[in-house]
């Protein structure tokens, strides 16, 4: 794992520019700077309205030789630990196969299932460390992984206790999500309502018990599970203290994102089928769009979501990278920027807003994570870019100069 690369002191940013993500809009503060004092942001503003006493207070002055300060990337939908590999599926859609066939010949989820009950917790926990490395590297500096490779209680909570062991380990803020209600395992074939059962009799309980999950997540869709029996798991999970997020409307509307708002969900995920009733209630209750331009790329999908209708109901719509070995194996953020203007239409500003304060929204933790703001947490990226829209625009190139989270410096190419 990445260590700090200097001890916790007082920094100060100077020569500049800042794109503060405060008010729904970039916010840019051109020529300026920023203090940090221990793990929080305490000054922002032009660098000629800094006070004296900041420049003598601080213990190490940084400059960034203009480059762009953003509030580091918030990951809000990811798949991070899994075992085995998919490729051969990959080679498998590039001959026409699509997700549904794959699936029911044993392969998707199933496949990662297997090969994830089969790892042992220190192969995953090596693997998925590694992940979290290049992404941290990347600008991503909160990220929120899921279980769901399991679908049995073993497993299940070995994904879940890895997750724990990287959110102690790593710089980053990682919190879990338990997936259980991810697909039908082999050992309940033909039995969805058994399953269910299990999942809220069986592993919601042993979950809770675990400590390390804080949201429930579940996949509502024709080849997974209904409404109804989404219902079900989510009057548990609610009853447990868990919050609540939905895989909703991906490949057709099953009017899952209506009935996770009704548990007041902190976000829906997917969504290109989306009723216009179903984002009314999205609107109503305050739920996260969280697109996901990396699965509708890999899958070849056709049907996008209704951007235009998530800015007339002013939802938030949040971006991730929903990093899988299946649906969506990317590893860039700036890659997902770029495929959600491209793809979805999303203009610059959209896209990096989804990709921060958005992002924390879609988890709950906008009052500390997101938008570069005194009193926040200083999770900042300092980047080699002209404008904050080259995040969107240059596709593949990675122009990280430094990561800091929480006042530690993770990643400094700036003294190179």
């Amino acid at each position: 794992m990445e260590t700090p690369l200097s001890e916790k002191n007082d920094t100060l940013f100077v020569n500049c520019h800042l794109a503060t993500m405060t008010g729904n809009t970039l916010s840019i503060i051109e020529k300026a700077a920023l203090a940090v004092t221990g793990k929080n942001i305490s000054w922002v503003g032009k660098q000629k309205d800094l006070p004296d006493n900041y420049t003598s207070k601080c213990r190490k002055t940084i400059d960034c030789n203009n480059g762009w300060i953003l509030p580091g990337f918030v990951d809000c939908h990811t798949h991070l630990v899994w075992g085995g590999s998919r490729s051969d599926e990959f080679e498998m859609r590039l001959c026409g196969a699509t997700y549904e066939e794959i699936s029911q010949k044993g392969g998707g989820i199933f496949s990662t299932v297997k090969a994830t009950r089969n790892a042992s917790n220190e192969n995953l926990f090596i693997r998925t460390s590694k992940r979290v490395d290049a992404l941290l590297k990347k600008g991503i500096t909160t990220l929120e992984i899921k279980s769901g490779y399991g679908l049995n209680l073993e497993t299940e909570l070995k994904m879940l206790d890895v997750i724990g062991q990287l959110n102690q380990t790593s710089p980053l803020q990682i919190d879990a999500t338990f997936l259980g209600a991810h697909a039908l395992p082999p050992e309940f074939s033909d039995n969805a309502d058994g399953y269910i059962n299990f999942v809220i009799h069986t592993l919601l309980p042993a979950v809770r018990n675990q400590g390390i999950a804080t949201a429930v997540d579940a996949f509502c869709e024709h080849i997974a599970f209904s409404p109804d029996q989404i219902r079900k798991v989510f009057e548990k999970a609610e009853s447990l203290g868990f919050n609540i997020k939905l895989h909703a409307e991906q490949l057709s509307d099953s009017n899952g994102a209506a009935m996770a708002s009704e548990f007041n969900a902190l976000s829906c995920d997917h969504l290109e089928y989306l009723s216009l009733s179903g984002a009314k209630k999205m609107a109503a209750h305050n739920v996260a769009a969280v697109l996901l331009p990396g699965a509708f790329y890999f899958l070849k999908e056709t049907q996008k979501p209704p951007v235009k209708t998530f800015r007339a109901l002013k939802i938030p719509m949040a971006v991730s990278t929903d990093l899988n070995p299946g649906s969506s194996p990317v590893h860039s953020m700036t890659l997902i920027l770029n495929m959600a203007c491209m793809l979805f239409n999303l203009t610059c500003e959209e896209a990096l807003l989804g990709a921060t304060i958005n992002g924390a929204k879609a988890l709950g933790l906008e009052q500390s994570k997101g938008s570069i703001e005194t009193g926040k947490d200083a999770d900042l990226v300092v980047w080699d870019i002209d404008t904050p829209s080259d995040l969107c625009y240059l596709a593949g190139l990675n122009p990280v100069d430094m990561v800091m989270i929480k006042g530690d410096i993770y990643h400094n190419d700036l003294n190179d």
